[in-house]
């Protein structure tokens, strides 16, 4: 009897672990990128994946928790800021497949100045001090016909890649989530959207030079090498890729974030 009992416990707790959730963590920043994933958490729930999201305030943190296997996958960067992560720490993130959800048009702002035609020769620009941020506002520079650039191709120059400077622009480097408060000290900073968003700005409303539709910078689910197929990781893409996350996406931000699927 005692043996029969052990077995029917072993195969009830057999059945509880094949219909236990699979734990997916996965690290975001607050705004858009946690907000998306929040909303997508039911529908994940109901395909047996309990999605933890992380929520950091950097932009190095996100990587190096996926990188040491802290968390399994992360939301919260494009492209060429990854490739220069890699580069840089020497790791070997990737963006998984199908793994484009978003794009953020990037933009310029001031607490000085309504209008870019009013920047006054000496003016101060804080921008990104991360390589593939920091060239993302100076291209955006360029295309106002603000700077020129040593190599218009390259998306990860520095201000030493400045050709022509007719205003005598000083650039001022700051840690990306830093920009929305540097405001009032400086005439102009190229800031994230979402840092923008975060610090109430409307990218839409507020910038007084923005990102068009072209924009390279994507931003993509990653992971570990390792992981990039693994089928959980696909289960929280194809939720992001829904109309309905397209609906959400588009009604609550208002033109500030982009759907890219």
């Amino acid at each position: 009897m005692l043996k029969k009992s052990l077995t029917a416990l072993a195969l009830a707790a057999a059945a509880l672990a094949a219909h236990a959730a699979d734990v997916l963590k996965v690290a975001a920043t607050a705004v858009p990128h946690a907000e998306i994933l929040n909303f997508v958490k039911p529908q994940l729930k109901a395909q047996g994946v309990d999605l933890q999201v992380k929520e950091f305030s950097d932009y190095v943190q996100p990587n190096a928790a996926v990188e040491d296997k802290q968390l399994d996958a992360n939301f919260f960067q494009h492209q060429p800021y990854l490739d220069s992560y890699n580069k840089d720490r020497k790791s070997s993130l990737v963006m998984v497949p199908n793994g484009k959800v978003h794009v953020e048009p990037f933009g310029a702002y001031s607490s000085k100045i309504k209008n870019v035609k009013d920047l006054k020769d000496g003016a101060t620009i804080a921008i990104p001090n991360d390589p593939s941020n920091g060239g993302r506002a100076l291209i955006l520079l360029a295309k106002q016909g603000l700077i020129e650039l040593k190599d218009p191709k390259s998306l990860t120059p520095t201000p030493l890649d400045v050709a022509k400077n007719p205003k005598k622009l000083k650039f001022k480097e700051l840690e990306a989530p830093l920009l929305p408060r540097a405001l009032a000290d400086v005439d102009l900073a190229l800031i994230n959207t979402n840092y923008a968003i975060e610090a109430k700005l409307n990218p839409t409303k507020d910038a007084l030079f923005i990102e068009g539709s072209d924009s390279p910078y994507t931003n993509i689910v990653a992971a570990r090498a390792d992981r990039a197929n693994d089928p959980v990781i696909a289960k929280l893409v194809n939720a992001l890729h829904t109309p309905e996350v397209k609906k959400f996406i588009e009604e609550k931000y208002k033109g500030a974030v982009v759907p890219a699927f």
